[in-house]
């Protein structure tokens, strides 16, 4: 998948969609019932998402929410889009998380505090939302197309402020930082999914490297250098 593409940015969509079903997938029009229906259906998704050892699947989430399946299908086709449709709230809190942090410029002298600040609030988001991130890019390894647009499109937003940081302008496509600026958030998003991982974690050993700052230090310092680097390229005229 071309991970340069321009694609919308996920905090957007979410937003213009919250609220903004009309009708169930049989084309009735919604009423007070029927929204109230599909609240409960996103809210049973999200109570089994949040009970680590509960299976997540259409019929798991009939049984919680007391539906019968039939009823549960005039509101979701199937389970990604249902959790596309949970994912649609997280993605709104992106923009206070974490993406605020990266539309300013970070000034030369505080390039790793500014850097370590935003890793930790990318992994605070990730940790609030665990499950159901990490579901999502599960999804997305095993080719599910719908999960990886998602998945390409939250990033797309970070991508570009990368490229903006370091000097260059993060709307423009064919900027020759935004190969760097790629493989910088690759990095950060894999820190991120490793470091919120219980199970992963679990596996290094002693407790004292399942701690946040064992990932997002070195991750933070990473972004420091990347974007000191550039900057100075820039100041060299190294870009044109």
């Amino acid at each position: 998948m071309d991970t340069d593409r321009a694609l919308p940015d996920p905090a957007e969509t979410a937003a213009d969609a919250v609220g903004d079903v009309s009708h169930n997938l049989n084309g009735q029009r919604l009423g007070r019932k029927g929204r109230g229906t599909r609240e409960r259906i996103l809210a049973a998704c999200a109570e089994l998402l949040a009970e680590s050892d509960t299976a997540i699947s259409m019929s798991a989430v009939a049984r919680r929410a007391t539906l019968g399946m039939t009823s549960l299908y005039n509101y979701f086709s199937d389970l990604t889009e249902l959790l596309l449709a949970v994912l649609e709230p997280v993605m709104v809190t992106a923009e206070d998380s974490y993406l605020a942090m990266l539309r300013e410029r970070w000034p030369d002298d505080r390039l790793g505090e500014r850097a370590y600040a935003f890793m930790c609030a990318y992994h605070d988001f990730w940790a609030r939302n665990s499950r159901l991130l990490h579901l999502r890019n599960t999804m997305a390894d095993t080719r599910d197309e719908r999960m990886m647009i998602h998945r390409v499109q939250s990033t797309q937003p970070l991508i570009g402020l990368f490229v903006t940081q370091m000097g260059g302008d993060g709307d423009d496509m064919m900027s020759p930082l935004r190969g760097m600026a790629t493989v910088l958030m690759t990095g950060v998003e894999r820190t991120v999914t490793v470091s919120t991982d219980t199970g992963l974690t679990s596996l290094f050993g002693e407790r004292e490297r399942r701690k946040p700052d064992h990932y997002m230090v070195p991750e933070a310092r990473l972004i420091e250098l990347a974007i000191a680097d550039t900057r100075a390229r820039f100041a060299r005229g190294e870009f044109g």
